[in-house]
């Protein structure tokens, strides 16, 4: 996986979430507080999809096959995708059905200390990895908004991350208010509602994630940027004069296709038209280097196209 898969981000939010997960859940067998045991799920749940994008990472890498002639590289959008599916079936429902229950038959929390005490170490350990994303995804955003960089981004690991930390961040917070209302009131229903609040959340993300790595699985073109740069890289003014029509695909968060028609000049031997093909195919690697597989069809320009 290459450094805009964010490895670093992936790692520290794994090594956090292993870590609350299990101080969650020690929490939850000595006080009985349903939004640790929520909130435990959600963090073992988040460890689980760390390991699915290293795992994506890792097979992504894999060479080119007969079958698979474009390489594997949407194997990171597919792993990705697997990520959204868990946040919402263990992550969410989970979450909702011990809501209701509490709810339905709350109790009274006991040991306080614990739920209170782990909830502060998770929102710090929390906070550490969030930093951590947020360092890495600046590296790579530029001065793109986070909406815009959420919804655009070609590599799915760090909009993964940065949304899993931030519900992370939030579900302990609403833990913690559900929790300390429940303390305050006697009332243990106030756990359930926060446990119900957690889950609502976490579906809430999980439909992003699956909204965003839905469209790169099913193919996004280059960015305005890297499509000016191909276009621009392509003309010599000479041998090839214009670009008739272009289409590019993302085969990978850094793979790219391009296939382009372009106008040449009528009066060209083929000789010097493939050494122009070769020439623009250079320019192109030059101006966008993940432009892995060019495929150009010379023609000449005609008024009524």
């Amino acid at each position: 996986m290459s450094a805009s898969g964010g490895t670093k981000a992936i790692v520290a939010a794994l090594v956090a979430n292993l870590a609350i997960a299990a101080s969650k859940f020690v929490a939850f067998i000595f006080s009985g507080s349903s939004s640790m045991l929520a909130e435990s799920v959600h963090s073992l749940a988040d460890s689980g999809n760390q390991g699915l994008l290293l795992l994506g990472g890792k097979k992504a890498q894999r060479e080119a096959t007969p079958q698979h002639p474009f390489g594997y590289g949407r194997e990171r959008y597919i792993y990705a995708f697997l990520v959204s599916i868990v946040l919402f079936s263990v992550g969410g429902m989970f979450a909702l059905y011990e809501g209701y229950e509490k709810i339905k038959h709350p109790h009274e929390i006991t040991a306080w200390y614990w739920p209170v005490g782990v909830l502060i170490f998770a929102i710090i350990a929390e906070t550490f990895s969030f930093r951590t994303a947020i360092k890495e995804s600046n590296e790579v955003r530029g001065k793109t908004s986070w909406k815009d960089f959420i919804r655009t981004a070609k590599a799915p690991e760090l909009p993964v991350v940065l949304l899993e930390d931030l519900g992370a961040l939030v579900g302990l917070i609403l833990a913690l208010a559900g929790v300390s209302l429940a303390l305050i009131t006697g009332d243990g229903v106030w756990d359930g509602i926060g446990t119900l609040c957690i889950g609502v959340l976490l579906i809430l993300i999980a439909i992003v994630l699956a909204a965003e790595t839905k469209s790169l699985l099913l193919g996004e073109s280059a960015g305005l940027t890297e499509v000016r740069k191909i276009e621009e890289a392509l003309v010599d003014g000479t041998t090839v004069t214009g670009v008739i029509h272009m289409r590019t695909l993302h085969l990978g968060p850094e793979e790219l296709l391009v296939a382009a028609k372009i106008a040449v000049q009528h009066d060209e031997t083929a000789g010097e038209i493939a050494a122009a093909i070769d020439a623009a195919e250079d320019r192109i690697r030059a101006a966008v280097p993940i432009a892995r597989v060019i495929y150009l069809e010379p023609d000449i320009l005609r008024a009524n196209r």
